[in-house]
């Protein structure tokens, strides 16, 4: 995908889904084990979990100031609005799709989603030397969503099947814009909350290269956080960028 074109889409999707498409993100660096914490449920009296809503859920995202030398946006320029907005060519695909995108990666109504950017200004001595040395900041998208019963263990156990099942790549499209994920893996994760699942992607960056996209999901009863991150400067460098892990847990933390 052009140049201008993978600015929108990481924007848009978060993309990469990744590369946009493909926006996710992931911390802690790249082997092939599974989250600390694996994809096993917890013992918690799932059938009783009852789904948070939309507004209760926008009021547990990270507000600006919790973590120090971040900002936050609310992401609504950034991040797709539905689900019908991020499709792919295999539905065992989609719940990796949409965690990158900001959007619940189970069956749910209940989601909110907003952005955590570096906040280089904070602590910078001076201005930034050029357009692209502005645009070197690290963005993390971040999602959370909520279920009834057992979906949250439902929707965890989606997303470790998909990378699985996704493993040779999948085809995406985001904010009407086609990419081709070659290639999808696990990797290390937080191990934060009460499961967690972390995977990198491989994204054809329209014949100029590949470029490496991170996303985690953790769970926290039955609350799901998504985080995707993603520096637009350094697209098309073989650089991916890392999930900072001080917006993982601040965010965790907020969980009930």
């Amino acid at each position: 995908m052009k140049r201008s074109s993978r600015a929108r889409i990481g924007a848009t999707v978060a993309v990469s889904a990744l590369s946009l498409a493909l926006i996710t993100g992931c911390g802690g660096e790249s082997d092939s084990s599974t989250d600390s914490k694996g994809t096993e449920s917890s013992s918690s009296p799932a059938q009783a979990a009852k789904a948070l809503s939309a507004a209760e859920l926008e009021k547990l995202l990270l507000a600006q100031g919790e973590v120090k030398g971040y900002k936050v946006d609310s992401g609504d320029d950034t991040l797709p609005k539905s689900k019908s907005e991020v499709k792919t060519d295999k539905a065992e695909c989609d719940p990796l799709a949409w965690a990158t995108a900001g959007l619940a990666p189970g069956d749910t109504e209940a989601n909110a989603s907003n952005n955590v950017a570096e906040d280089k200004a904070s602590t910078a001595t001076a201005q930034p030397e050029d357009v692209a040395d502005a645009f070197n900041v690290n963005m993390t998208f971040v999602g959370l969503s909520s279920y009834e019963g057992d979906g949250a263990e439902k929707a965890m156990k989606a997303v470790s099947d998909g990378v699985s099942a996704c493993s040779g790549g999948y085809g995406l499209t985001a904010g009407g814009e086609n990419s081709k994920v070659t290639k999808v893996a696990t990797v290390k994760g937080s191990g934060l909350g009460d499961e967690s699942v972390a995977f990198a992607e491989d994204v054809d960056m329209d014949g100029e290269g590949t470029a490496t996209f991170h996303t985690e999901v953790v769970r926290k009863g039955n609350t799901i956080a998504t985080f995707y991150t993603v520096n637009f400067a350094a697209l098309g460098t073989g650089e991916a960028a890392e999930i900072p892990a001080a917006v993982v847990e601040a965010q965790v933390a907020k969980l009930k």
